[in-house]
């Protein structure tokens, strides 16, 4: 069962605690205040004198404390500082006192000025305003942070506070702590700071020591009861933040991660904001270098299509087109709610208003004529189609309908309307495939690179892996397994798969448009594969549970149409390489578009027969490395 949060108050009694909680009546607090600033002048003058006060001294009481008193409790009204609700007293209530004083100090000192011109005496001696100044400012400030510190034991005992340590002993690292120390519902006690500079290593922050980061961590959670680590540097590098987090998990270790400064809240931060770390953070690469001059010229001043584009990549491919100002978007999909929520967004977050929504189905060539009739687009980058590999195992006529004829629907209006360029969206499934999706994908990559070679529009295929996050992915099902307690389910124990973040893998769709000359098959460099089990644990100690106690793993085994390791390029494929490091051309077969085109017309013309194993068939004799898995169709390969 997964852990419950603990929304206990840690034992107060409740009456203790209303009576803690209380607010002090104000005037209490003038009084309090009134009665400090009446000791600090009596002791201001007994330091003075070194405690033995003459008696002419005494004398001048009569008129020195009614002055004293008389500017303090001016300046109280005035600056409001009794106002404040002391437990909560904060950096800026001690400024605020500060002032207060400051000014009311330079007030006496004036008049001092004043009684000596006019009538050759001091009101108040200089050595006793500069006495008093300091012990009022210190006794009416540590007064503050007394009644916070009493306050905020009783609330939140230090023996039942959760140990933290900031990563940073930055700027950002201090507002971090201050953060904690300021929310007094969030029963956390800072116990070290760590930090990769080595000049900082010793020294103290508010009293925390700070400790080196490569040298100490390990140590310090391994010989201390360690629930948090807060990441607080702004500009940390993703491989620096990997490490860190890698080096918390075998410890059990909550890791929270502060947001940019730039979504702070009127420029404070506030615990509410600093979140757990997410699974796509131990993921994720270095940021991609765009050659953004490139991909501008493509894009600027064009009328852009997307097909899907309300999907996970197709929903990302706009947003990450709208920064280059196309002059007009037409965002194309069936899906009625996540195209109106993309509106939405569109108009309210980037203030967009030269697109268009389009509701639309590729496979209905008179809607999508349309379509280029009214836009006609300058760009297409279709993102439309069937992904989910079990579904499409049972539905393979469906699957060539979309993923085949849909394409072929838009390729051909694409080169009817002199489209300056087609980037297709497709998939690792498309190599040696053995499921009915990734097969038609192929199909679908080989119409558009055969029709590429006799039309003037150039059309270019990408292809990558899984993308995290993505509708229907591992992650968010993983993650709506853990809130439920569990179990965790595995296809496989050796199951591997490659990973993209969907801004990466949208960010390389555009440059692989940007560089395309038609005809090529874009490949991306997806890093090293993951096995699926490892992401499960990472994901179970993100959530601050235990794998086998909190909640478990189950092998449900491989789903039809699944492999075990995901591939990138066919057996029989090299590679070229591009300008940019992560994208590589796949050198594939080239087919004769007459001859290409017939057979996926037959192919497409069966699914009026609904026979599936006819449709599979055909399948396999257009893409003849495709070898099912499903035990269904798997005998056509014995035939």
């Amino acid at each position: 069962m997964a852990r419950k949060k603990d929304n206990r108050i840690l034992s107060l009694n409740p009456m203790r605690l209303k009576l803690v909680e209380k607010n002090t009546p104000r005037w209490i607090i003038f009084l309090i205040d009134t009665v400090i600033c009446l000791g600090s002048i009596m002791l201001a003058y007994q330091v003075r004198f070194n405690f033995r006060v003459p008696e002419k001294e005494i004398e001048h009481w009569v008129y020195v404390i009614p002055t004293v008193l008389g500017v303090r409790i001016g300046s109280f009204f005035v600056s409001k500082i009794y106002q404040g609700i002391i437990r909560y007293t904060s950096t800026r209530d001690a400024l605020r006192v500060f002032y207060t004083i400051t000014t009311g100090s330079i007030v006496m000192a004036v008049a001092n000025m004043g009684s000596y011109m006019l009538g050759k005496f001091f009101l108040v001696p200089y050595s006793i305003i500069i006495i008093d100044y300091f012990t009022t400012v210190f006794s009416i400030t540590a007064f503050r942070i007394l009644v916070k510190s009493i306050y905020m034991e009783l609330k939140n005992p230090s023996s039942k506070k959760k140990e933290v340590i900031i990563y940073g002993a930055g700027e950002s690292g201090l507002i971090t702590k201050r953060s904690l120390d300021r929310d007094a519902g969030s029963r956390f006690k800072v116990i070290a700071f760590v930090d990769d500079d080595p000049v900082k290593s010793g020294k103290t922050v508010e009293g925390i020591k700070i400790y080196n980061a490569d040298d100490d961590l390990e140590d310090l959670l391994r010989s201390n009861n360690v629930t948090q680590l807060i990441i607080s540097i702004q500009n940390i590098s993703t491989i620096r933040k990997q490490q860190i987090i890698e080096k918390c998990l075998p410890y059990d270790v909550n890791i929270l991660n502060v947001p940019p400064v730039n979504s702070w809240i009127n420029g404070e931060l506030s615990f509410k904001q600093i979140k757990n770390i997410k699974i796509e953070d131990l993921l994720e690469r270095e940021p991609i270098r765009l050659d953004v001059e490139s991909i501008r010229g493509q894009l600027s001043g064009k009328t852009i299509l997307i097909t899907g584009g309300a999907g996970s990549i197709g929903s990302e491919i706009v947003r990450q087109i709208l920064p280059f100002q196309p002059r007009y978007l037409i965002v194309l999909d069936q899906a009625e709610s996540p195209l109106y929520e993309l509106e939405l967004e569109i108009r309210e977050k980037y203030r967009w208003t030269q697109f268009e929504t389009v509701i639309a189905d590729i496979r209905q060539a008179d809607r999508m004529r349309r379509v280029f009739d009214v836009f006609k687009p300058q760009v297409v980058f279709h993102a439309a189609a069937y992904k989910h590999v079990p579904i499409m195992e049972h539905n393979p006529s469906e699957a060539i309908l979309t993923n085949v004829h849909g394409t072929q629907i838009l390729a051909d209006l694409a080169h009817e309307y002199q489209v300056e360029k087609f980037v297709m969206v497709s998939t690792d499934k498309a190599v040696n495939p053995t499921n009915i999706m990734g097969a038609t994908k192929r199909i679908a990559e080989i119409y558009c690179q055969s029709l590429s070679r006799i039309s003037s529009t150039k059309f270019i295929t990408t292809r990558f892996g899984n993308v995290l996050d993505s509708n229907g992915s591992v992650i968010p099902r993983f993650k709506r397994q853990i809130d439920e307690g569990g179990p965790i389910t595995v296809t496989h124990p050796d199951v591997t798969r490659y990973f993209m973040t969907i801004p990466e893998a949208c960010q390389l769709v555009l440059e692989a448009g940007a560089m395309g000359n038609g005809a090529e098959i874009f490949i991306f460099d997806m890093g090293q594969s993951i096995r699926i089990i490892d992401l499960a644990r990472k994901m179970v100690k993100l959530s601050g549970l235990t794998l086998g106690k909190d909640i478990q793993v189950e092998f449900t085994g491989l789903r039809p149409g699944e492999k075990i390791f995901e591939e990138l390029l066919a057996d029989k494929e090299t590679t070229l390489p591009t300008h940019h490091e992560k994208i590589m051309i796949a050198r594939v077969r080239e087919y004769n578009f007459e001859e290409i085109s017939k057979e996926i017309n037959n192919l497409i013309n069966l699914f009026r027969t609904q026979n599936n194993e006819s449709i599979v068939k055909k399948m396999k004799e257009i893409v003849p490395e495709f070898v099912s898995a499903n035990s269904v169709f798997s005998e056509l390969d014995k035939k």
